[in-house]
């Protein structure tokens, strides 16, 4: 069972997605001011994933996907990453780079699998 684990920084607070392997499948868009802004977007991730259309932007001609969406792109590296855009198109959920497309779409199934019954891990619950 997949967790999100939030963490404070001198900043604001983070969240990651965690697989129940422990490893970390995507992190949040953003620094959150605050714990319940950073909550809010793992409310919007839990919402979103599983009804996310997949648009693949590394193939030539691609068609374009309504938001909420994933897509798949190549950065500057040349790996293959994912990010999660919620339905007003704003970035929600990102993911490490993939050597390989493949394991970049078994990502992607693994947010949408675990996302959605994710527990929230609180900073001063670590």
């Amino acid at each position: 069972m997949g967790k999100f684990v939030i963490k404070a920084t001198k900043t604001g607070f983070t969240l990651s997605l965690k697989a129940g392997n422990g490893e970390v499948i995507a992190t949040g868009g953003e620094v959150f001011s605050t714990l319940a802004s950073c909550k809010n977007s793992i409310e919007s991730i839990k919402k979103n994933a599983p009804i996310a259309a997949i648009e693949d932007q590394t193939v030539e001609g691609y068609a374009a996907e309504k938001h909420p969406k994933f897509e798949i792109y190549t950065d500057k590296a040349g790996e293959f990453r994912f990010r999660l855009k919620a339905r007003n198109g704003e970035i929600i959920a990102t993911s490490e780079g993939y050597k390989a497309k493949p394991s970049c779409k078994n990502g992607i199934a693994s947010v949408v699998k675990n996302a959605p019954e994710a527990d929230v891990v609180e900073p001063e619950e670590e």
